[in-house]
């Protein structure tokens, strides 16, 4: 059996107290969702393989806990994906728990700039040297010790992105199992890339396995034998993607001040993650730029962090710019208040050009272009309101320069929506040309991007075609289901890390 764990009252963990100065990483409480919630929707032969999975990784896992650690609980596709897959593995009887790392901003910095690096990307062009390591690892060491006093023998880890690299050499030898997921990462490597690999690799020789989303961003140093593709997954019950009726759909855009319309004063309820369920809010200061949406106007959206690799100011120049996009529809960028995202210092800088950029346009076009910060204060609302945009757009857009994976094109995807995005990264294991949405072979194609947009909203047989095969692709590769069962077939196989404290494999 695993040792007892600091998170237990009156327990510590195997490997010592927490030293009294070190910084506390936040524990991010995740109630646990039955699967039972996926047997309709997934068919009687996906729901007996999801039952074996359980009764394998229970077997497995049994008096031990997978721990997570990543850099933010909320405002990006990881955290997102963590409180679906956590809440479902809790609910199976798993004991899983999640650490959100507490860094100093300096930290954050470097971070970022690995972050733009392996997406092949210069980013603000600094160093990656020796200063930006000492501060790296110096951020870490109040972490990793917070970390060991948790521990129990024989327990699971796994550390996300960039930012939880670091921890590993903290790790390794301590009686614990060490994965290492990396969520980002580019097609072809560049001299951006493999600076930032390099960075990272002396931390990376002792994990046990690497995940990645696709096979292309595996580390260049780490061996075949230890790397593992899962791709993501989505929730089809979450409050980002649940079904909402038609008329909630309009009461939450206008109450939150996206879309003009007349507030009848019913309550909009949607499911919250502990689940309990919240009601939309009034909002007055989400639209930032460019007022509410006038009613029943055809809008493109795109739903994203305020970085520059997702490429909201080319949307911006895309859509006033090509004549094929009708003058009757508007466009509405989308993402989160920028102090709600605590691990990109990137996020108001890029906020602050779009809006530069949106001053800058001819009034007839400023009048056409919403930018909206969704506050973050409840993170359940907010993937409410971001699924009521979604279901009401006539054409959803991720026009990334590079994407891990793109959690909001499976969403838009799901509510069948017609989607058009780059042809980068995991986006192209999403969508089948033609087949599931529109795919741009340039990102930085802004006059065939601006085409794209407008053929799809003087389409409209096109669009219900493309709507119809989006929601089935996410249907047969997208859903926890297989997400989850591909975890339980990783720790099936990975026996040395796995061992009880005498040191025998389970």
């Amino acid at each position: 059996m695993a040792g007892p764990h600091a998170d237990s009252p009156g327990t510590r963990g195997a490997f010592g107290t927490l030293n009294r100065h070190c910084r506390t990483m936040r524990t991010v409480d995740v109630a646990p969702t039955s699967l039972d919630r996926l047997d309709h929707l997934i068919g009687p032969e996906r729901w007996a393989g999801v039952q074996r999975g359980v009764q394998a990784a229970q077997a497995r896992l049994d008096g031990r806990v997978f721990w997570h650690v990543n850099a933010t609980a909320t405002g990006g596709g990881v955290a997102e994906m963590l409180q679906t897959l956590l809440a479902y593995v809790r609910g199976a009887g798993i004991d899983t728990r999640w650490l959100v790392l507490d860094c100093p901003e300096p930290f954050f910095a470097v971070t970022k700039r690995l972050h733009n690096a392996l997406h092949g990307s210069p980013g603000d062009g600094g160093a990656l040297g020796a200063k930006e390591r000492s501060v790296y690892e110096a951020g870490l060491v109040p972490n990793a010790e917070d970390l060991l006093s948790r521990l129990g023998q024989g327990d699971v880890v796994q550390l996300h992105d960039p930012q939880t690299a670091g921890l590993i050499p903290h790790l390794t030898g301590r009686g614990v199992s060490v994965l290492w997921r990396s969520h980002i990462g580019c097609d072809t490597t560049n001299e951006h890339s493999a600076r930032g690999w390099a960075f990272l690799e002396p931390y990376l020789r002792e994990v046990e396995a690497v995940v990645v989303s696709r096979p292309s961003y595996a580390p260049p140093s780490v061996p075949k034998e230890r790397l593992v593709v899962i791709a993501p997954s989505i929730d089809p019950f979450a409050a980002k993607n649940a079904a909402i009726p038609n008329g909630d759909v309009q009461r939450t855009l206008a109450r939150a001040g996206l879309v003009v319309g007349v507030d009848d004063m019913l309550e909009v309820r949607f499911p919250r993650r502990d689940g309990t369920i919240g009601s939309v809010r009034r909002h007055t200061g989400a639209m930032v730029a460019g007022g509410p949406v006038p009613a029943h106007t055809p809008y493109v959206l795109q739903v994203s962090r305020w970085d520059r690799l997702k490429d909201m100011a080319g949307v911006l120049r895309a859509f006033v710019g090509h004549p094929d996009v009708p003058v009757a529809a508007h466009l509405v960028l989308v993402g989160p208040a920028v102090e709600g995202v605590s691990d990109d210092p990137e996020g108001a800088e890029v906020l602050q050009e779009c809006l530069q950029l949106w001053e800058e346009l001819d009034p007839v076009d400023r009048a056409r272009v919403h930018l909206a910060a969704l506050p973050m204060d409840d993170v359940d609302e907010n993937a409410h309101i971001v699924n009521a945009l979604q279901r009401q757009a006539a054409v959803v857009v991720q026009k990334s320069l590079q994407e891990g994976f793109g959690l909001t094109v499976t969403e838009a995807m799901w509510k069948s929506r017609p989607m058009i995005a780059s042809a980068v990264g995991g986006i192209q294991d999403q969508i089948e040309d033609g087949v599931s949405g529109l795919l741009l072979a340039d990102p930085c194609d802004l006059a065939g991007a601006g085409q794209l947009m407008g053929r799809l909203l003087t389409d409209d047989a096109l669009a219900a075609r493309l709507g119809a095969g989006a929601r089935e692709r996410v249907y047969q590769k997208f859903l926890p289901d297989r997400h989850l069962l591909q975890y339980e077939q990783l720790l099936a196989e990975m026996p040395l890390a796995l061992r009880h404290p005498g040191g025998t494999t389970a």
